[in-house]
């Protein structure tokens, strides 16, 4: 009997099998160089990687490296220069360090509801959630699609805010592709500050931790670089506080390495997607991933809705457990809203006030999505789907 090949979630090893040659060349390179924190390589990557986000010398997109996604958001915030109790708008149905750095920095999250169909902030929830404190929006591109960024920076223009964008999820995904807006196109580029993870499931992933901010406004890109090297620019001189966060040469390298293969990547990933919408579309308990025709979508994640509005996680759960019995593995993004976690409970936001982010934390699950997949492995993820619900 011929054993099957095991699916993957993610699946670096076959990606990296792919350019394995350019990336142990690269790492070498680093080694023997002896230049291990800020040397050539994140010099290289972050100039490379602006060019790639739509940088010209009439508008530069200024990219500062740093050592996670997390410490990309918290070092925005910092850039911003807040005050204790400034409130930041910002979805509930988002990973938690999305909301995490404001608490740490003593802002205080405003938690809004998110459209059913795209995952992503709700404009109008926005609008109803300004008050004179508020300081700040940050929308999160979820699973790979780009928020409604004319709104949003059209409501951030009207009341005088920043916007910083969590684009952890969605690098390479462009707001109205093709058309010059005044917002601009590419995720991350759009508000005052983007922020972005190199984790190693990212789109464009390292093999460590890695992240970046990106901005337009030269002396905001100052501040960020400030910020991040304890704030210092000069040797010993330090002039706010700052933190230890730095993008190390080695991962650079590798970024450097994948960059080129990003667009490759993305378009393998909406592949991957096509075909799990023909598989799957017809079923009638799923509710397969809607393409808002404004963004492009480089599916970090394909998630599916079961069931019908209302419904509690039963079917779901039942589901995942079938999943995990045979093999098949899948992700749940995300079980439960931030606003019911413990840690943001003082907030209190009751239950039932955010019915769209509720509801979606019990009906999501999330299938495995990444560069390597093939056609015979997406039927055997699709038939074990349809095959767990009949049960």
């Amino acid at each position: 009997m011929i054993k099957e090949a095991p699916v993957h979630m993610v699946d670096l090893k076959g990606q990296y099998a792919r350019i394995s040659n350019e990336v142990d060349a690269a790492v070498l390179e680093v080694i023997r160089s002896g230049a291990f924190i800020q040397g050539p390589a994140v010099k290289r990557f972050t100039a490379h990687l602006s060019d790639w986000l739509g940088s010209t010398e009439e508008a530069p997109i200024h990219v500062i490296p740093c050592a996670n996604g997390t410490d990309a958001l918290q070092a925005a915030f910092m850039a911003l220069g807040l005050e204790p109790g400034d409130e930041v708008i910002t979805p509930s149905f988002t990973y938690i360090a999305t909301v995490e750095v404001i608490q740490l920095l003593r802002l205080t999250p405003v938690m809004v509801d998110v459209d059913p169909q795209t995952f992503n902030m709700d404009p109008t929830s926005v609008e109803a959630a300004i008050t004179p404190r508020t300081k700040a929006i940050l929308p999160v591109h979820l699973y790979g699609q780009c928020a409604d960024m004319d709104a949003i920076v059209g409501i951030a223009k009207a009341h005088g805010l920043y916007v910083v964008e969590d684009t952890a999820q969605a690098i390479g995904a462009a707001w109205q592709p093709g058309k010059a807006t005044e917002t601009g196109r590419m995720a991350g580029t759009m508000g005052t500050i983007g922020t972005t993870s190199f984790f190693p499931s990212k789109n464009l992933g390292c093999y460590g931790d890695g992240g970046a901010c990106f901005t337009r406004d030269a002396a905001m890109a100052e501040r960020l670089r400030m910020i991040c090297n304890h704030g210092s620019r000069q040797r010993y001189e330090h002039e706010r506080i700052g933190m230890n966060s730095r993008l190390d040469s080695i991962q650079a390298a590798i970024l450097d390495v994948k960059l080129p293969h990003l667009s490759s990547y993305n378009v393998a990933r909406r592949e991957a997607a096509d075909r799990y919408d023909d598989m799957l579309g017809g079923h009638p308990d799923i509710t397969i991933p809607f393409r808002d025709p404004r963004s492009s979508h480089v599916f970090h994640q394909y998630t599916l809705i079961l069931g019908q509005a209302g419904d509690g996680p039963e079917r779901r759960d039942a589901l995942a457990a079938h999943l995990a019995s045979i093999g098949i593995p899948f992700g749940i993004y995300y079980p439960k809203p931030i606003h019911k976690q413990g840690a943001f409970m003082d907030l209190g936001i009751p239950v039932g006030a955010l019915p769209v982010t509720e509801d979606l934390t019990n009906r999501v699950i999330s299938l495995p999505m990444h560069t390597e997949l093939s056609g015979d492995l997406q039927t055997r993820i699709a038939d074990a789907v349809q095959a767990g619900l009949a049960l």
